[in-house]
């Protein structure tokens, strides 16, 4: 598949139409990225131009590695009226998203206190594999977080209404149908909300290292020096049962519906018919989670450092910048060949990146454009990004998400056998707890692209534009 790749701009390739494919594939990705990416994944952004209803192209953010049907790092756009909807090109974590949080903070303010704060975030934040959190909910509980995601957390006391203006789709997807959601999904959430989870999620402080746009940086409350936290976690098991349960009822559908595949990861059917409404309800509702789960552990959070640091929360200062999602399908408006259309917008290890003026922003940022974040590894760096006219020409106002794994989790612990990856990475001034140290070994920074390059990546390309660089201080991982 790389052979066919064809260079039609610095940091862009096609994948011609061939086959079945109904559009070409588009792949973002300087050349020392696109050497490295595997011919699966490419294969995956060829299988998804089959996909009936789907416009313009199948795409590929410079984070791309192989997934569940779709790549991760793909975004794909089916017509809203005549085209398909599906789960494998959304993933199994659904929602899984990130949130950054700037601060009153600097460096000098956490001096002699970081291992103290690091234990504190520890402990007010469940981690881990199939964690459980201090909030046990009935299934009516349940239901109605399904329903209200972050709205539901803040009317319960976690955190602010300010909040909820800063998290994309002010952190509900109002079209959520909770009655959708399997029994053993409920059974698998009910006692996970407020939790972080295991594998790549986190809860991270970080220092600005870099400004690239003061003025930027100025109207989120960013310069240089100052203390940040960063929060990435999504609908835990309850989203991935979703997935699982859809995938099967999407499979069965395929032949009423006559749709060929050239991958059954990517079952489907059509957005307007029973399966297709069915999905989005459930799916809508495993996000709200989500968001809910988000707006939670970033309470818990400021509890932290307001005991730690014996400050006030208004001096604290510890305010949303924003929170987007990484793995979810939306209904959007994008002008395509000169035509407005209503598309269902599918974003997998992608994020939204919408320019200055849309919408569908806070206020605050319609000058600016939205804020990016794509988080890097835990031994280096993450990136402040905003968004730009030319991804809503280009990839429906779509970025990548993070940094993209090069090494599997076995091929990771491999790698980091006698070695302690916690004392390498406090030798370099980063302080590392985890519930398990197999996710430490999983989660090395080598098991990464290095971010800057996919950063440069898309900047290059004029899909987003960077703001400012944050280094991790103390880590939490699952």
């Amino acid at each position: 598949m790389k052979e066919m790749l064809k260079k039609i701009g610095p940091f862009k390739w096609e994948i011609p139409r061939h086959g079945k494919m109904r559009v070409p594939g588009i792949v973002y990705g300087s050349e020392e990225i696109i050497k490295d990416v595997e011919d699966g994944a490419l294969q995956q952004v060829a299988n998804a131009a089959t996909l009936p209803g789907v416009v313009k192209a199948s795409m590929a953010m410079p984070d791309i590695h192989y997934g569940y049907g779709l790549p991760i790092g793909g975004v794909i756009a089916t017509d809203w009226n005549e085209g398909i909807v599906s789960p494998g090109g959304v993933g199994f974590d659904i929602n899984c998203g990130v949130r950054l949080i700037r601060s009153n903070l600097t460096l000098k303010d956490l001096e002699g206190k970081k291992e103290k704060l690091l234990n504190a975030l520890f402990r007010k934040i469940p981690t881990g594999v199939g964690s459980t959190g201090k909030l046990k909910l009935s299934p009516a509980e349940l239901r109605e977080v399904l329903a209200e995601g972050s709205h539901w957390a803040v009317r319960k006391g976690f955190g602010r209404k300010e909040d909820l203006e800063n998290t994309e789709s002010q952190g509900r997807l109002p079209w959520a149908n909770p009655l959708e959601v399997s029994t053993r999904a409920l059974e698998r959430g009910k006692n996970q909300l407020g939790t972080l989870g295991s594998g790549n999620h986190f809860a991270e402080v970080q220092v600005v290292e870099e400004i690239y746009d003061e003025k930027t940086a100025g109207e989120f409350g960013l310069e240089a020096g100052s203390i940040t936290l960063m929060i990435h976690t999504g609908s835990r098991g309850l989203g991935h049962q979703v997935a699982t349960d859809f995938l099967v009822v999407m499979e069965r559908a395929l032949a009423r519906y006559k749709i060929w595949l050239p991958d059954k990861q990517l079952a489907c059917a059509p957005v307007q018919s029973r399966e297709g409404e069915r999905y989005l309800g459930a799916m809508a509702s495993a996000a709200n989670f989500a968001w809910a789960n988000r707006q939670i552990i970033m309470h818990w959070a400021r509890e932290a450092f307001r005991e730690v640091l014996g400050l006030t929360y208004e001096d604290l200062g510890l305010e949303l910048i924003y929170d987007h999602a990484h793995n979810i399908v939306k209904k959007e408006e994008h002008l395509v060949d000169g035509r407005k259309l209503t598309l269902a917008v599918h974003r997998k290890g992608a994020t939204r990146a919408f320019p200055p003026e849309h919408p569908e922003l806070p206020v605050r940022y319609r000058k600016t454009g939205q804020p990016v974040i794509i988080p890097g590894d835990m031994g280096r760096y993450s990136y402040l990004l905003v968004g730009t006219p030319r991804a809503m020409e280009e990839t429906f106002g779509s970025s990548c998400h993070g940094a993209g794994r090069v090494m599997s989790r076995h091929r990771a612990i491999k790698a980091a056998r006698g070695r302690s990856i916690e004392r390498e990475l406090r030798n370099e001034g980063i302080l590392v707890k985890s519930a398990s140290r197999r996710t430490v070994m999983e989660e090395m920074p080598e098991a990464y692209k290095d971010v800057s390059l996919v950063v440069e990546s898309i900047e290059g390309a004029g899909i987003s534009r960077k703001v400012a660089r944050m280094r991790p201080l103390l880590v939490i991982k699952g």
